[in-house]
């Protein structure tokens, strides 16, 4: 307990934060004047102690986070996230068997009772199979971690994301926490997190992140929680703390990914106690970057970076850092043997995707589901390696960008802009080539005989107009299909524009 906890010290607390309240409002009135730059340091020196200290943003007190929201949130987000812009999701694990529906297989089964997957169950299985009989046919016997990460950076992404424990509480490490529940004493017989973060860190520069669960099921420990309203903290005590204490020790990944809350408040799950020791004590403490599902009510709101839904896409400027998490099944983000091939994303769909998002401030996650065998199904590689070409020669782009003033363009549907300050390069992205030969753009303000434009993988430059305050007009090069210099989008550099 703070010792503001002790007789007397709450009328203290309430009175100290009342005058804080007050001196900060001061500041904010007078914050950007000369005047209060000029004599900041000698006003410090009036104010008593406690109110230096009250001033302070939560991180300068003693350079150490408090487990409270508003002392985590002040961490400001490790620079490497905003500038990698695109990562690789991967979901894996028992409902990898059944592949059948999606990743919820368990529980539209046995909780909701659906009937496709009722009935799939019937004419497959014999009576009394039961989900935990899945998890000795989840074999990985073809899982080849370094043609994984070959894979993976092929894509262009700069960092991954693996599923180590999802809601059916199977971890794909031998969690000591998840006995004869894991990959190490069941299946594979193998440490399948370690494996692929050694072949990633070894062989490429991806960063390699965890996405865990916090919740399972049906885990007897969490449905008593829940049947207690929660006012039993068995299953976070014993299962979910612990697991993640042990994975960031253990894996140092660079992201946490958090999900599945059960209903359950951060409270509940003492995420703020955790997330202060992930940013003051961890290994990873200078480097991680955390997501925005650490219970009921804290999506979009707090955490290192906002994912507010899945499959997110506000198409507009956020405050915020956030990122969307997609995946090229449309219907399922573990791998399923009965999608259609219109199931699938098409490399147009991403990359307009990838564009939409960076352009508004966000990153995109692209989500692939391996088989129970081990493998990244083809059209999963497929999609992959053709993100991988295309950003190839359009990254420039992408990687290391802001949005711009305007993250799409007025005139022309289907441009979208993203912007380097330091270089003072304006990147104007369209999705489809004009079929008149001139790209007409109505956001960017020429300047005659200082506006370059060109076509990035097209050596010359291109000839434009200046239709004063209605933008500009660019001619594309006449080329025949078979030469443009890339498929699918394409990317103008503009330099010395408004």
């Amino acid at each position: 307990q703070s010792t503001w906890g002790r007789k007397g010290g709450r009328n203290q607390r309430s009175e100290a934060g009342n005058v804080g309240s007050s001196v900060r409002v001061l500041m904010a009135k007078l914050d950007g004047s000369p005047l209060l730059r000029r004599e900041f340091p000698r006003f410090l020196l009036l104010l008593p102690p406690l109110l230096i200290f009250l001033l302070l943003p939560p991180r300068g007190r003693g350079g150490r986070y408090d487990p409270t929201w508003e002392s985590l949130d002040s961490r400001p987000l490790p620079p490497w996230f905003d500038e990698a812009k695109f990562g690789i999701f991967i979901h894996w694990g028992v409902f990898s068997v059944p592949s059948f529906g999606s990743e919820w297989f368990w529980w539209y089964w046995q909780a909701e009772k659906k009937e496709p997957y009722v009935t799939f169950m019937k004419k497959n299985y014999q009576p009394g199979f039961t989900y935990e009989d899945f998890a000795p046919m989840f074999t990985a016997e073809l899982f080849d971690a370094n043609q994984w990460a070959d894979i993976l950076s092929a894509s262009g992404a700069k960092y991954v994301v693996l599923t180590s424990k999802h809601h059916e509480g199977f971890t794909l490490w031998g969690s000591k926490y998840s006995w004869a529940w894991n990959s190490v004493d069941v299946g594979p017989k193998r440490d399948l997190v370690e494996e692929l973060a050694k072949s990633i860190r070894n062989r490429t520069s991806l960063r390699f992140g965890l996405y865990h669960s916090l919740f399972e099921w049906f885990n007897p420990l969490f449905r008593d929680d829940y049947a207690s309203k929660f006012k039993k903290q068995q299953f976070p005590n014993v299962k979910t703390l612990p697991e993640l204490y042990e994975i960031v020790n253990r894996y140092q990944p660079e992201i946490l990914w958090s999900d599945g809350d059960g209903n359950a408040p951060d409270t509940y799950w003492n995420s703020t106690a955790f997330l202060a020791w992930l940013y003051n004590e961890s290994p990873v403490q200078k480097t991680v970057v955390t997501n925005d599902r650490w219970g009921a009510g804290t999506i979009c709101k707090h955490g290192g970076f906002f994912t507010c839904a899945d499959r997110y896409s506000p198409q507009h400027l956020l405050s915020h850092k956030w990122e969307d998490c997609m995946t090229i099944d449309k219907k399922s983000w573990g791998y399923r043997r009965d999608a259609q091939l219109s199931d699938y994303l098409t490399v147009e769909d991403l990359i307009q995707q990838l564009v939409e998002t960076v352009a508004c401030g966000g990153n995109l996650l692209v989500n692939i589901g391996p088989t129970h065998d081990g493998r990244i199904p083809i059209v999963f590689e497929e999609r992959l390696k053709q993100m991988g070409t295309w950003l190839a020669l359009n990254g420039e782009a992408i990687f290391s960008t802001t949005p711009w003033r305007a993250q799409n363009d007025s005139i022309t549907p289907g441009v979208w802009y993203t912007f380097k300050p330091k270089e003072n390069i304006l990147y104007a992205i369209f999705l489809k080539w004009p079929s008149s030969g001139t790209l007409s753009l109505g956001e960017p303000k020429a300047i005659l005989g200082k506006t370059k434009v060109k076509l990035i993988g097209y050596e010359e430059s291109l000839p434009w107009i200046s239709m004063g305050e209605k933008g500009m007009m660019v001619a594309a090069p006449l080329l025949p299909f078979s030469k443009y210099p890339y498929q699918w989008a394409w990317t103008l550099q503009l330099t010395n524009v408004q």
